[in-house]
């Protein structure tokens, strides 16, 4: 198949692997506000990846991490006066409910970073020891210097990369920094946070370290896809590429990085600090699952998708024909074949997950299969095909 590189900007080729499984690293959730439709859409695209390699008959190894190591889920405990730990257990346990009501996979590994600093410290040593980073008071930072490449992935010159870095929680004007773009990959953290024994003394890892330590540990030093929302595009996701690689030995540490297009709400971009969010239980009380997983399914995955909840009803339709056309009742006359939409699913899904020309796919094969049993032809192959189908884009049928 052919998968949209954000690092090459190209659709480049994937072979699904016949010897060993497809390994997969998503980021996931900082466990507060879970779980917003903007949530919902990133996890549906790479669950629907993974369906996918699965129905070509693909394993596929998928680790989804939970950052509880954060200050933006710090500062929510602290303002609510709750232990952060409790925020974050809560928080996530609502995602993995809602990954049951939108009938989201669960991943193979899904570990938490608080519970991962004995993976990360390890890295963020070797890492001294390479002279790709520093120590001060306490504190270690990666120097961008030690990585001509660095940021490559975004394409953007040293001052966007650092107006980009600011805006996703980078601070320029740390004293003990010897760039303003270099980034924390341990910190002493600020009272009241939370802390880990380490060499360099009491202190948190830094958010981009984790990612790097948790999807090497669980899937290798060289991963097939790792993906994310683009708002990860940078700084998060070529910070990764850059601790990893000098590591490892190995590049690349990715073949195929994937990033979905963030959610809008009626025209306004939907985000926690806007506070905008529209959550995916709430969705859940109002329309079914399918209905959802059409509606957030009918933009390709890459575009910017603009949410209107006025809208979201109209997909109910698409779904019901399916479970009308797998509930009719064909005769003995000349068969309906299921071969030309099977091969023409086929081909949207390995052109870079094209979900809508695979729902129009779904949607004129259910309408054929009506009309075909309204008059009296043997349609059988072609409900299993369509149940098949529908199955690897993650639709349940039911009610």
């Amino acid at each position: 198949m052919r998968l949209y590189n954000s690092l090459s900007r190209e659709k480049d080729t994937f072979v699904i692997p016949k010897d060993r499984p497809v390994t997969l690293y998503v980021c996931g959730v900082t466990p507060y506000d879970t779980t917003h439709i903007g949530h919902a859409r990133t996890f549906m695209t790479f669950d629907v990846l993974i369906r996918y390699l699965r129905w070509q008959g693909a394993e596929v190894r998928y680790c989804q991490n939970v950052t509880d190591i954060d200050d933006p889920l710090f500062e929510r405990a602290a303002r609510d006066g709750e232990r952060w730990q409790d925020l974050a257990e809560r928080q996530t346990a609502q995602l993995l409910e809602d990954y049951r009501g939108l009938n989201i996979l669960m991943p193979t590994y899904f570990p938490r970073a608080s519970q991962e600093i004995g993976t990360i410290i390890p890295i963020v040593a070797r890492l001294i020891a390479l002279g790709h980073a520093y120590v001060a008071e306490g504190n270690v930072y990666f120097s961008v210097q030690t990585d001509p490449g660095f940021g490559k992935m975004a394409r953007m010159g040293y001052d966007e990369l650092l107006a980009t870095a600011n805006q996703r929680g980078n601070d320029p004007a740390d004293p003990h920094k010897r760039d303003p773009l270099d980034f924390v990959l341990w910190q002493t953290g600020r009272p009241g946070d939370p802390t880990w024994e380490s060499p360099w003394g009491m202190g948190r890892p830094g958010w981009h370290i984790e990612c790097s330590a948790m999807a090497t540990r669980y899937l290798g030093e060289q991963i097939d896809i790792h993906g994310g929302g683009a708002d990860l595009l940078f700084p998060h996701h070529p910070c990764e590429i850059a601790q990893t690689e000098p590591v490892t030995g190995k590049r690349p540490f990715v073949q195929i990085w994937m990033h979905a297009g963030l959610v809008w709400l009626d025209g306004e971009k939907m985000s926690k600090s806007l506070g905008n969010l529209v959550f995916a239980r709430d969705a859940l009380r109002e329309h079914s699952a399918d209905t959802l997983r059409w509606y957030l399914l009918s933009q390709h995955y890459r575009e910017e998708f603009d949410y209107h909840p006025a809208e979201v009803a109209g997909s109910g339709a698409a779904a019901r024909l399916m479970r009308d056309a797998l509930a009719a009742t064909g005769g003995q006359g000349m068969p309906l074949h299921p071969e030309v939409p099977r091969a023409e699913f086929a081909a949207a899904m390995a052109d870079d997950l094209n979900t809508p020309t695979a729902l129009a796919v779904l949607h004129i094969m259910a309408g054929n299969i009506v009309r075909a049993a309204a008059d009296g032809r043997e349609v059988a192959a072609c409900q299993a095909a369509l149940r098949e189908l529908a199955g690897a884009l993650g639709f349940t049928l039911g009610d």
